[in-house]
């Protein structure tokens, strides 16, 4: 039995993809929740732009085997990039394990075919992701540089996790945990039918806690609240999400998304009221003793703490994985690909110059 391969474009038929792709979700143990079909179709109905989408699919009689979701950009090159943007954590293909070699080949070569005289840059890709095997794949120029910071801790219960910390920073969290105990803060995970009013409490909370300080300003808009709600809103149903509510007093005080797949859970987003710093409630140690939880068992075998190196994120000695940028080419288009790293290079020089001048500023050097 051959494979066969297709380019979807239509909206619509990407909204009927949704039962053959959560089987194919199921049956790649490198995906993480962002390349789960209610995550990146949610994405599309809030981000995407009408005729852009290109989603590349292998079947193998009539099973879909493989899935490359994507979408063609003009700037700042002319591309493929992945489905789900800056605001998803990790960035991959779908390939059925059960399948291996024959559909990493099928999906390379239709990957060839719908780039034309575009670049294919996947973003964020952590590293054991199946991109990896299109990548060795690959015949035409190509290159791999290093993209986000991730941190990631073993999946366990909260024991084995302060197990690891040094004497005195053990006995520190445990501290904070008791003190969280000693206010009586109580978590409950909230129903399916609940998730709407409690994401945007969420929210709220999220706003309150980031007023007057610097906040990643997409969260506070109308189409990342309605991607959040709906995509959020399916994957609890399917198990691939859980929304947390923490009380003090009968009275919400604090609401966490974590999202869940069979290679990791991680804490996506949460908002916390202002008033918990002013009770000396450690809410990252809250949070982080909520998301253990759901790993406690050592299933999944990863606590990721995503994107980002944030110090309070360190105290608890994780492990540094730097996800990748996977840029493949064609021969004709391969002056794209060393203008995509050109510009990788300058970004990289000024980013190191800004890190000497505030070094400066600071009084860190001459």
């Amino acid at each position: 039995m051959t494979y066969t391969t297709e380019l979807v474009t239509d909206e619509r038929a990407f909204a009927a993809l949704a039962a053959d792709w959560d089987r194919l979700y199921q049956r790649c143990a490198s995906a993480t929740p962002f390349q789960s079909h209610a995550w990146l179709h949610s994405w599309w109905q809030s981000y995407g732009g009408r005729g852009r989408l290109r989603l590349v699919l292998v079947r193998h009689g009539g099973d879909l085997v493989a899935a490359a979701p994507l979408m063609r950009v003009r700037r700042p090159l002319p591309a493929l990039v992945p489905l789900g943007g800056a605001i998803s954590d990790y960035g991959d293909v779908l390939l059925d394990d059960e399948h291996g070699e024959g559909a990493s080949a099928a999906l390379t070569g239709a990957l060839a075919a719908a780039a034309r005289a575009a670049l294919i840059d996947l973003r964020e890709v952590r590293p054991g992701g199946a991109a990896e095997q299109v990548y060795e794949r690959w015949s035409g120029p190509r290159s791999r540089v290093s993209d986000s910071v991730c941190l990631e801790l073993p999946g366990g219960p909260m024991g084995e996790l302060l197990a690891r910390l040094p004497a005195k920073t053990h006995q520190r969290m445990r501290a904070k945990l008791r003190k969280l105990d000693t206010l009586g803060i109580q978590r409950r995970v909230v129903s399916p039918g609940e998730v709407e009013t409690a994401l945007l409490r969420l929210l709220e909370l999220h706003r309150l806690q980031w007023q007057g300080r610097k906040v990643t300003s997409e969260h506070l808009r109308a189409r990342f609240r309605e991607h959040l709600v709906r995509s959020v809103g399916r994957m609890v149903r399917a198990g691939n999400a859980v929304v947390t509510e923490f009380r003090l007093d009968d009275e919400v005080v604090a609401v966490d998304v974590t999202l869940l797949s069979p290679l990791l859970a991680g804490g996506y987003l949460y908002g916390a009221h202002p008033g918990l710093r002013g009770r000396k409630a450690d809410v990252a140690a809250m949070l982080l003793d909520s998301a253990a939880t759901h790993t406690k068992d050592g299933t999944p075998a990863t606590l990721s703490l995503l994107r980002g190196n944030e110090p309070y994120k360190l105290h608890w000695r994780p492990r540094v994985v730097v996800n990748q940028r996977l840029l493949l080419a064609r021969r004709r288009t391969a002056p794209l690909l060393r203008a995509a790293l050109c510009d990788v290079a300058a970004r990289r020089r000024g980013k190191e110059l800004l890190r000497r001048l505030r070094e400066r500023g600071s009084g860190g050097g001459p």
